[in-house]
């Protein structure tokens, strides 16, 4: 959690803006009057609150729920924090786990505020695991082994081409997408954990930060054609580690729009660049399939947690 080693007006007007709280609950909640908290909150950096008013403002902030916390953090600027702060970190590459089900490799990413959307709205999202790749033809082969399931209706007899074996699987509907993620013990991201695997918590416009570079990614000013492996635009990775955050295949996510529609994120191979944006939105009906739709999974933190301890 955050701490801080001497608080400063910022910090003060930051905390009571976290909790939520008026000048008058936040007075009451510390145990001090309206007016020293406005001296406070006006003194900026040259603030020395007396020990005991020091001590109340650190439990304040240390018994707040975690979505205070990193609401705190947010407002207040890594910058401002003491260098002893236990502050998560992005894992760019670090945390990778492989799913005991359908052994997908898996990356952590911890639950923060983060920047949502075009008005880069602040949001929490708690803890979860994401999959570093789109589910490919050969995971989802492996699942129509295992359960029977209607294979995708561009394989020849049912069977998965070799030379597309690591590219994302396409021509699965939404409920096809949801029938993989529960035999695997998952879950289709939400449109949010979906854009925040992608952009991290800053608000930056795509996975790899805010210029504008069609070469990272496949999308329909490349003139690929057609999908490709899953692991080959390494240098349009997200912030945590995260491939095909743009371009290649849509991707399903399980929050609805309307009855029987879902939304759709990153753009794809037939795309245009301007379109693949994390922060874009689309959705479609769920029976719709296309040459161009995929999706990943999620599992939540603690769900993850136990699985990996009970191998």
């Amino acid at each position: 959690m955050p701490t801080v080693q001497r608080w400063t007006g910022v910090e003060v007007r930051a905390l009571r803006d976290a909790m939520r709280m008026s000048l008058r609950e936040f007075a009451a909640h510390l145990g001090v009057s309206e007016r020293m908290v406005s001296k406070w909150e006006a003194g900026r950096e040259n603030i020395q609150p007396r020990p005991v008013n020091q001590a109340a403002l650190d439990t304040c902030l240390s018994r707040s729920d975690p979505d205070t916390h990193a609401r705190f953090t947010f407002l207040v600027g890594d910058s401002v924090l003491s260098a002893t702060q236990d502050v998560q970190v992005e894992p760019i590459g670090s945390g990778q786990v492989h799913h005991p089900t359908d052994g997908s490799a898996m990356i952590m990413v911890e639950g923060s505020v983060f920047l949502s959307g075009p008005s880069n709205t602040p949001a929490w999202i708690p803890g979860y695991y994401i999959d570093v790749f789109p589910v490919s033809n050969q995971d989802y082969a492996r699942f129509v082994a295992a359960t029977g399931h209607q294979a995708p209706d561009h394989w020849p007899d049912g069977q998965c081409p070799p030379e597309v074996q690591d590219h994302p699987v396409v021509f699965v509907t939404w409920n096809d997408a949801s029938a993989y993620a529960t035999w695997a013990g998952k879950s289709l991201p939400t449109s949010q954990q979906w854009e925040k695997a992608a952009r991290g918590t800053r608000g930056t416009v795509y996975p790899w930060g805010d210029q504008p570079t069609p070469a990272k990614c496949n999308v329909r000013e490349n003139g690929v054609g057609l999908t490709t492996p899953r692991d080959c635009y390494q240098s349009g990775i997200s912030p945590y580690g995260v491939y095909d955050m743009c371009g290649n295949v849509w991707e399903w996510c399980a929050t609805d729009t309307k009855p029987g529609r879902h939304e759709l994120k990153g753009g794809a191979w037939t795309s245009p660049f301007n379109r693949s944006t994390p922060s874009s939105f689309n959705d479609a009906n769920a029976t719709m399939k296309d040459d161009d739709t995929g999706f990943r999974c999620v599992v939540p933190a603690d769900a993850m947690d136990e699985l990996l301890r009970r191998r």
